[in-house]
């Protein structure tokens, strides 16, 4: 059978290096998988720029893909999927999956930042880490960068999930994104899974995340569940 790609798409403060052993694991099941780097990653860039980056990353590969969208990226990927003809399936990690014309500051009522770039929480470790090896998180933190601010206040101009079918993944024990939250957003989901993990399974379970991943990510009918 002929499987879709996976795109993986990273969240706020992080990179395309977040996803090294998922995509060890993913090719040790057979599955071609790709990363793209969000411009709000590093700069003042906002929601939209990284919707055109995750467009461009869809067009590139050019073939049936899977988006994986985690945390802050399930926001842009929900605005870069709309209308695809490429993207078999959506899957929300841990991820922001809302409504057109809404906002991350308005849905998580909370203020617009009052600087351009917002440094790495200074608590990281403990909050986007906290299950993971501690080598490896100390290296992760190490590789975190300033976010834009305008990405909690730009707004989504459309929504994949309204016609691409979906798969929310809810991180049970995270200290980012409450499990309640997630709960919520993932009401929007054709199909919902549980992990016992903290906010980072990419780095704690890389294994049973990707082979979930590709169970999820298998079928390229374009039908919803």
């Amino acid at each position: 059978m002929l499987l879709p790609d996976i795109l993986l798409v990273h969240g706020a403060w992080h990179g395309s290096w977040c996803w090294e052993l998922v995509i060890e694991e993913l090719r040790s099941l057979g599955r071609t998988a790709h990363t793209v780097d969000l411009p709000s990653s590093g700069s003042a860039a906002g929601l939209h720029e990284d919707a055109e980056a995750i467009r461009h990353a869809i067009a590139e590969i050019d073939r049936p893909v899977a988006v994986v969208g985690h945390s802050y990226g399930g926001f842009p990927v929900t605005e870069a999927t709309a209308g695809s003809a490429f993207v078999t399936r959506l899957v929300y990690l841990a991820a922001w999956m809302l409504e057109a014309g809404t906002s991350i500051s308005e849905a998580a009522g909370m203020p617009p930042f009052e600087t351009e770039l917002v440094a790495p929480p200074a608590d990281a470790l403990a909050e986007f880490y906290g299950d993971v090896d501690p080598e490896v998180a100390e290296r992760a933190v190490a590789m975190l960068r300033p976010q834009s601010a305008r990405v909690a206040t730009d707004r989504l101009r459309a929504a994949g999930w309204l016609t691409i079918p979906s798969t929310y993944l809810v991180c049970d024990n995270d200290k980012t994104m409450p499990p309640a939250v997630q709960e919520e957003l993932a009401a929007r989901a054709s199909v919902v899974h549980h992990l016992p993990t903290s906010h980072s399974p990419f780095l704690s379970t890389p294994g049973p995340l990707a082979e979930l991943l590709h169970q999820v990510t298998k079928d390229q009918a374009r039908v919803r569940s």
